[in-house]
């Protein structure tokens, strides 16, 4: 039976609780706009090999560090004037940039998994805001088996992982439901490494043109771009305008399904529902899975971009 004693409210006692174990080398499952991180101090590079344990995530997979904000990541990579742009205008949110590290830079190598950048997102989340003033930065990948669909909620974090987390704090539902969007930036190009929360067409507004990676096969240099990935266990079907007894059909608009994830057709509710509905779906006990047509355009190419990952063949 699981502990529910390791999950506690997101409330002053429950942030302090959590900053305890972060300072002492542990890791906390910990509640942001997006979907659950899984932290650890990006300095301590034993307590980061406990994520990689605790997801059995790649070693070769790379990880976010959270920062309070434009100053604190200054400390750990080179801020060309285009990054520094971007901070301003995505920061506090859902934007990661992958920017050169800094020699000497207190972060774990394990964090990079030994390339020369690092992944920095500030997160909008009051509560992971607190962790970060009280510990420092941490590094957070999604708090989920490696793999497998993202949580957005703390029972998600729960079910995937277990006890290898000793403590998980539940902030409620995540407001986005989606990680976040991830450049490259270099000198004054950036570079679409994974859609995400951001669209790029908002980046566009504010950085000019960019170059996407999407539909190539590149090189893993950030979170988030494994062939398979966001996958629940059973076989995932996509454009599926109906769906035979067997599948769970996830709906979309005027497609009703067995659940949907925006009957209106909005993007940002169903970006918020998608991993919500994949969990669902994955507990129906049907053995497949089928989803309805999602537009491409806005929020609606990160979604179809973690939905393709879902459906793509298990290695």
């Amino acid at each position: 039976m699981t502990d529910k004693s390791r999950i506690l409210a997101a409330d002053a006692d429950g942030i302090a609780a959590a900053a305890a174990v972060l300072r002492a080398g542990g890791i906390a499952a910990v509640p942001t706009e997006t979907v659950y991180g899984l932290a650890a101090r990006a300095d301590d590079g034993a307590a980061v090999a406990r994520i990689y344990e605790a997801k059995q995530r790649p070693g070769f997979n790379p990880l976010i560090v959270h920062v309070s904000g434009a100053v604190q990541a200054q400390t750990l990579v080179h801020v060309s004037p285009l990054a520094a742009q971007l901070m301003a205008a995505f920061w506090p949110g859902p934007l990661t940039l992958v920017l050169p590290r800094l020699a000497g830079a207190p972060v774990a190598d394990l964090v990079s998994a030994g390339l020369p950048t690092l992944a920095l997102r500030c997160p909008a989340h009051p509560v992971m805001q607190a962790l970060i003033a009280a510990v420092g930065p941490l590094a957070a990948p999604s708090a989920n088996a490696s793999g497998r669909i993202s949580p957005t909620s703390a029972a998600h974090v729960d079910a995937s992982l277990g006890e290898d987390v000793g403590l998980i704090l539940d902030g409620g539902p995540s407001a986005a439901g989606l990680e976040s969007t991830i450049i490259a930036v270099e000198n004054d190009a950036w570079t679409l490494l994974r859609p995400g929360a951001v669209p790029a067409e908002a980046i566009a507004a504010i950085a000019g043109p960019g170059r996407s990676v999407q539909g190539a096969a590149p090189a893993i240099t950030a979170p988030g771009m494994l062939a398979s990935h966001y996958a629940p266990s059973q076989p995932v079907r996509l454009g599926a305008l109906t769906a035979s007894a067997s599948e769970f059909h996830v709906g979309f608009g005027s497609i009703t399904g067995d659940a949907n994830l925006s009957p209106t057709g909005d993007l940002t509710e169903a970006a918020a529902r998608l991993f919500a509905l994949l969990h669902e779906a994955q507990a129906s006990g049907r053995p497949a899975i089928a989803v309805a047509p999602i537009p491409h355009h806005g929020l609606g190419a990160a979604i179809n971009d973690r939905l393709r990952r879902a459906a793509a063949p298990r290695v």
